[in-house]
């Protein structure tokens, strides 16, 4: 049977190729994954009408939910950092809770879930690092800090066409010049922005924790679904590793 260990859902932005392959790549054995794209029109991956493309997903998001509710997922995971940060924690809350219900499984987002991985890290001091244009990135700075973090340090990549051309080293580069010595862990925004094939090698060169919304729905949505395992050569966080020590999360790249 296909995920005998745990079924995993996940709902996908319209035009995003990088959540499937790297949630196929970090899943454990027994674990299987399972996608539904998400509603939303123009051109995919742009800064411009962003927006518009967050709250159009939101609007069809209970369709998109209900037809991967249908593979009886144990747990499903909003696979898109930004539609947090348009919708704030109120209606974020709100919009869980009745997906909740209506499939009848645990539901996530993405951003909830670096929030509860932030807190298992123990780390409060962060730099985070986006794709994003200046007015998102400063949304998403400002709900971590509502969440109780220090952004000590934020950034984001210059020039960005689409957010789904961008490359791991692309991530890698923003994560070392968003770090400062007063950061306790480094966090990439961005579930289009490849990320988990740099997490081990950008830790091990930093020296310290680093996460991105894609390795935090993985630790989370695996969390839901009560399945205990550690995960080497994508970070500490799902090493299951002591976020304290220098040797921690030394997988390869």
């Amino acid at each position: 049977m296909s995920g005998w260990r745990a079924r995993l859902g996940f709902l996908v932005p319209p035009g995003n190729p990088t959540v499937e392959p790297e949630m196929f790549a970090m899943a454990p054995a027994g674990v299987s994954v399972h996608f539904s794209r998400l509603v939303a029109h123009g051109a995919t991956g742009s800064h411009h009408g962003q927006d518009e493309r967050n709250r159009s997903m939101v609007e069809h998001v209970d369709e998109s939910a209900a037809l991967l509710a249908m593979v009886k997922p144990n747990a499903i995971m909003l696979a898109h950092t930004a539609t947090s940060y348009t919708l704030g924690p109120q209606n974020e809350a709100e919009l869980v809770a009745r997906l909740r219900e209506q499939c009848g499984t645990l539901v996530e987002t993405a951003f909830a879930s670096v929030v509860e991985a932030l807190k298992a890290l123990r780390v409060r001091r962060i730099a985070l690092g986006t794709p994003y244009d200046e007015e998102t990135t400063r949304q998403g700075k400002a709900l971590l800090e509502r969440h109780g973090f220090a952004v000590v340090s934020h950034g984001r990549l210059d020039n960005v066409r689409s957010i789904y051309d961008e490359t791991p080293e692309r991530a890698y580069r923003l994560g070392r010049a968003i770090d400062t010595d007063d950061v306790e862990a480094v966090f990439l925004s961005g579930t289009g922005m490849p990320t988990i094939p740099i997490l081990a090698t950008l830790e091990r060169d930093l020296g310290k924790p680093a996460l991105s919304a894609a390795s935090a729905m993985m630790w989370r949505a695996l969390q839901l679904a009560g399945v205990r395992e550690a995960i080497a050569g994508y970070g500490r966080l799902l090493a299951g590793q002591d976020p304290l020590s220098p040797l921690a999360g030394r997988g390869s790249g």
